[in-house]
């Protein structure tokens, strides 16, 4: 069982609906890029670069340097957010 400041750090950083969105959309789409994300949800790219900073310091995305490209997807964390976040 996680500590109830842990998860107040992974709840913290889903706690917009934004960031929800980016969530389901790296879910269907692994290795996404900002620049996709932001067209996919017709958001500005420096909105979802910032809520995508905010979701992996909250540990449910994960980040990997492909060159200039940074791919996403979710960790096992944020796996387990989703599946949560279906339930409730």
């Amino acid at each position: 069982m996680k500590t109830p400041k842990q998860l107040e750090r992974h709840f913290k950083g889903a706690a917009n609906h934004r960031r929800i969105a980016i969530l389901l959309a790296v879910e269907k789409n692994n290795g996404i890029a900002v620049e996709e994300l932001a067209g996919a949800l017709g958001a500005n790219f420096k909105t979802i670069s910032q809520h995508t900073r905010a979701l992996v310091q909250a540990g449910l995305l994960n980040k990997q340097y492909r060159g200039r490209r940074v791919a996403h997807s979710l960790s096992p964390y944020g796996k387990s957010f989703l599946k949560f976040m279906r339930t409730f």
